[in-house]
């Protein structure tokens, strides 16, 4: 395929390197010193403890006609960038199919608006990290759906076009996964990710300092799960389904699980390297999320405490907080079902 890539960051610039070197004629456009630096350097991936670093060489675009010519335009900008980008992506009517790649908690609807229904494709990158100058130090997973790019339909159709697109991916280092319903997919990352995002804020942009912040890690597991309850009352699946896993398993369970996960390079640089730089679209995002929540008036109090911190001048929490009493009644009444299957099960089952 001939490919635009429109946005030169952590995300473009991988995706980039990664489509060429699978034989597809790959663009990359950039502007400013980010263009110099890849004329200069090509695209340097460095993966963090995963391998090599790797330089990479292809063609730079500075801009998008509206004659350039291209089977597909993926679009890796910040949430709170692509306002700015649409108009030319509009104009260029040459290029039938356009996959946005990247946050939303919105909805298609601007990105309808300016380019049309027939166009617009959605998707999320399994890849995050940070520039480094003129290195991208990137964090992925080949395994997990974290480590999936994830493509789809608006109509939730695995179309000719949807399937050339996974073609093209699926030669890359990412497995791609067609989701069927994408909306309710980047909604729900939407209300993983802006928690997430808040408590490291929280704990100063240290995730190490919020993995032993008891207090921070209860404030991201109940504010997921209030933002579940409430996309729910607006008719939005949790997607992907296991997902829901998050809604039952019981609150120490989970700030335990949470509290290992964050004790890791891979969370440093893929949950707090992204956030720590883009406080702008954290903050876009969160106005998105609230929108889509707030009209369901289930009580969103974690939400709302945490999203205070996204702003810089909020001093942090005092390091390794413990004073929100954790919820117990769950792990009672899972022991409670796990006690009264049992005994049914005792009386069932004939002995002897």
């Amino acid at each position: 395929m001939k490919i635009l890539v429109y946005g030169a960051g952590v995300v473009g610039s991988f995706y980039a390197a990664r489509l060429h070197e699978a034989g597809n004629d790959v663009s990359l456009l950039a502007r400013g010193r980010r263009l110099e630096a890849l004329r200069t350097q090509g695209v340097v991936l460095e993966p963090i403890g995963e391998g090599p670093r790797a330089s990479i060489a292809l063609d730079v675009a500075e801009s998008l006609e509206p004659d350039d010519a291209y089977d597909l335009i993926i679009v890796a900008v910040r949430r709170n960038h692509l306002e700015s980008v649409l108009p030319a992506l509009a104009a260029n009517e040459a290029t039938p199919n356009v996959l946005f790649l990247g946050n939303n908690a919105s909805g298609p609807g601007e990105h309808v608006a300016a380019l049309g229904r027939s166009r617009v494709l959605m998707g999320f990158g399994g890849v995050a990290g940070v520039l480094d100058g003129a290195r991208v130090r990137y964090v992925s997973s080949p395994h997990g759906d974290h480590g999936r790019t994830v493509v789809g339909e608006l109509d939730g159709t695995f179309s000719s076009r949807l399937q050339r697109v996974a073609q093209a991916f699926e030669r890359t280092s990412r497995p791609i996964k067609v989701e069927r319903d994408i909306d309710a997919w980047l909604k729900t990352h939407a209300a993983v990710v802006v928690p997430l995002a808040h408590a490291v804020y929280l704990a100063g942009g240290d995730v190490y300092r919020l993995a032993r912040t008891r207090d921070g890690l209860v404030l991201a597991v109940r504010a997921v799960r209030e933002c579940f309850r409430a996309m729910r009352a607006q008719g939005v699946a949790v997607t992907p389904g296991w997902f829901r896993a998050l809604e039952w398993v019981p609150e120490p369970a989970l700030v335990a699980i949470l509290g290992r996960v964050l004790r890791s390079r891979r969370a440093e640089f893929g949950l707090a390297g992204h956030a720590n730089v883009a406080r702008d679209e954290m903050r876009h995002l969160a106005g998105e999320l609230e929108e889509l929540i707030r009209p369901a008036n289930t009580p969103t109090a974690a939400l709302d405490h945490l999203l205070t911190f996204g702003d810089a001048d909020e001093p942090p929490m005092l390091d390794g907080r413990a004073v929100i009493p954790l919820e117990w009644r769950d792990v009672w009444v899972s022991a409670g079902a796990l006690a009264a299957a049992l005994l049914l099960v005792r009386h069932l089952i004939p002995r002897g």
